[in-house]
């Protein structure tokens, strides 16, 4: 979908925080596992998994935060 409704339902907002907070934690826990972690490879695998859920995250916190203004994304 390249835009954004001007409302969205209260499923589609329990649907948005349940994605916010399935990236927040999948996040947090990549920051903990880093600190246990040795191996440079992996270091950077895991580094890189954090990365994108923090973008994810922002992306759907951007969302919510236009509250459906400029639906072009």
């Amino acid at each position: 979908m390249n835009t954004l409704p001007n409302m969205i339902s209260t499923k589609d907002l329990d649907y948005l925080k349940d994605m916010l907070n399935w990236n927040f934690i999948a996040a947090k826990k990549a920051a903990h596992y880093l600190q246990h972690i040795e191996d440079e490879d992996v270091k950077n695998v895991i580094t890189q998994v954090g990365d994108m859920h923090k973008q994810h995250f922002n992306i759907l916190l951007n969302i919510l935060n236009q509250g459906g203004q400029n639906g072009q994304q």
